[in-house]
């Protein structure tokens, strides 16, 4: 019998497609590699450090890609990463009126050049490298949630929610230890 792995990406939509997303990274099994929260402010351990250093890289090693909010949680990475237009000067969030693709899940794909998955696997190698580097214990979930920013409101919603997100930890669903 084959396994044949579902993907977690909207089906029908190209995650190349200049756009803002909603990212969450998860370490394995959510064990709390990246550091610790204590008082609503978030401690990174030298993974954590890296971890944040690696996102911070990511324009620097991928074309077309802006940087807006992001964290370093204990066990997991929030950030919103805007893919950048051909050089129109567009803000694909407040200057687009089509709807948003609607469909069923489909079967996992390869990465294609420029998408989201390549930028968030080229990312999470080499927050993983530099650990094995250095020695650290560390590993990431194979996969990562998106969520395709549909309107103004909501960017702002989930800036505010991953700026609260420290002091929100004892009700976040990720604080299973």
């Amino acid at each position: 019998m084959e396994y044949l792995q579902k993907s977690l990406r909207l089906d029908g939509w190209d995650y190349r497609t200049p756009w803002f997303y909603f990212i969450t990274i998860c370490t394995k099994n959510r064990k709390y590699y990246l550091g610790e929260i204590k008082n609503g402010r978030m401690g990174l351990s030298d993974q954590g450090c890296a971890a944040w250093y690696f996102w911070n890289q990511i324009p620097n090693h991928f074309e077309k890609v802006k940087l807006d909010s992001f964290i370093v949680m204990p066990n997991h990475v929030h950030g919103i990463i805007q893919l950048l237009p051909e050089d129109n000067g567009l803000n694909p969030v407040a200057s687009c009126n089509c709807k948003m693709p609607q469909g069923k899940i489909r079967e996992f794909g390869k990465s294609k050049a420029g998408s989201l998955s390549m930028i968030l696997n080229g990312y999470k190698g080499a927050v993983t490298r530099w650990c094995n580097l250095k020695g650290y214990e560390f590993k990431w979930q194979s996969r990562f949630h998106d969520h395709i920013i549909r309107n103004e409101k909501s960017l702002n919603r989930i800036r505010e929610y991953i700026e609260c997100n420290p002091l929100n930890w004892e009700k976040d669903s990720k604080n299973v230890m």
